[in-house]
């Protein structure tokens, strides 16, 4: 209960202080788009850590050297919680966005520091709008941005992930970038597991070696979701065993 107490009193702490910074990062951000994305992301992560602190997590991070921190690339991990969006921000090495369901609009701080970094916000609803989410992300993705994506869509509760969309893997497939698997485990044990209280737990996120669809047969191109998503089960299976060992991608 403590920890949930600590949690609101900093989230308020976080929404006052972030009112000067708004205009600090705004004026960064008339003559340097990338070098707002990069300060923000960076205030963003420090606020993030203390919230995972104050929640109880204990982070395990592994294979950040799988990651290419010379090109923008698709990050695609598994959904268990809300806070699986602070271990991906307070881990990725390279300046990102995430997708988001559009709801995320209304939470007044978190918003705006969303979209001070670019995040794409999917209307699940909308056929449409959501092919223009898919293809602003191709763009971000071209102009030197990291994209990551949840592609199960919603949280999975059980032990099985939920099948990957195919749809989410345009965004590789359209602007040629590498997509790096991301398993995280236990990330529900912080707070959904005993909504609406937070407790400590063991939580860790692995990157997996990056997978580019150019040396992928046809087959396996085709089906990219489902490939993609037989690796974090891989790499899922593998932490949740205790092995450290990474999962290569026979491609590689």
């Amino acid at each position: 209960m403590m920890r949930t107490i600590f949690v609101v009193i900093y989230f308020i702490f976080v929404m006052i202080v972030s009112l000067p910074l708004y205009l600090f990062v705004y004026l960064i951000g008339k003559k340097d788009p990338m070098k707002m994305h990069k300060v923000s992301q960076s205030i963003v992560s420090h606020f993030l850590k203390i919230i995972l602190f104050l929640a109880g997590a204990k982070v395990t991070v592994k294979g950040l050297e799988n990651v290419p921190t010379h090109e923008a690339v698709l990050y695609v991990g598994n959904h268990r919680g809300y806070f699986d969006i602070l271990l991906g921000y307070t881990t990725v090495p390279t300046p990102t966005s995430f997708v988001s369901k559009k709801e995320m609009l209304h939470f007044p701080c978190v918003n705006r520091w969303m979209k001070f970094l670019s995040c794409l916000f999917l209307d699940r609803d909308n056929v449409r709008e959501g092919l223009k989410t898919i293809l602003q992300g191709i763009e971000q993705i071209k102009a030197g941005y990291s994209v990551f994506i949840m592609p199960e869509g919603t949280r999975s509760q059980g032990a099985n992930l939920l099948p990957f969309h195919e749809g989410s893997f345009k965004l590789a497939q359209k602007s040629g970038c590498a997509i790096i698997p991301v398993a995280m485990t236990h990330t529900d044990d912080l707070w959904e597991n005993q909504f609406p209280w937070m407790r400590s737990a063991k939580v860790s996120i692995t990157y997996g070696k990056p997978i580019y669809m150019k040396d992928l047969e046809k087959e396996e191109q085709k089906f990219i979701g489902a490939y993609v998503q037989k690796i974090v089960e891989k790499m899922l299976e593998e932490e949740n065993s205790g092995l450290s060992q990474e999962y290569v991608c026979k491609k590689m």
